[in-house]
């Protein structure tokens, strides 16, 4: 009995792509995260971070 390692490979590359989307949502305070998807597949993901200026120190997050 042989193990189909084309569904575990579809599952783990699942698995890949929702940590990747986890990543990137944790690393930005404010933007946005676009999952490009081609023929069903996620092929992409972008993510933008904006910074905001207005009266706060948004530089205070990178400070030390």
């Amino acid at each position: 009995m042989g193990l189909d390692t084309r569904k575990y490979d579809k599952e783990q590359q699942g698995t890949d792509i929702a940590n990747q989307i986890t990543i990137a949502l944790q690393g930005i305070r404010f933007g946005s995260v676009e999952i490009i998807v081609h023929e069903s597949k996620v092929v992409q993901i972008e993510s933008k971070e904006k910074l905001r200026f207005d009266g706060r120190s948004a530089l205070g997050r990178y400070s030390s």
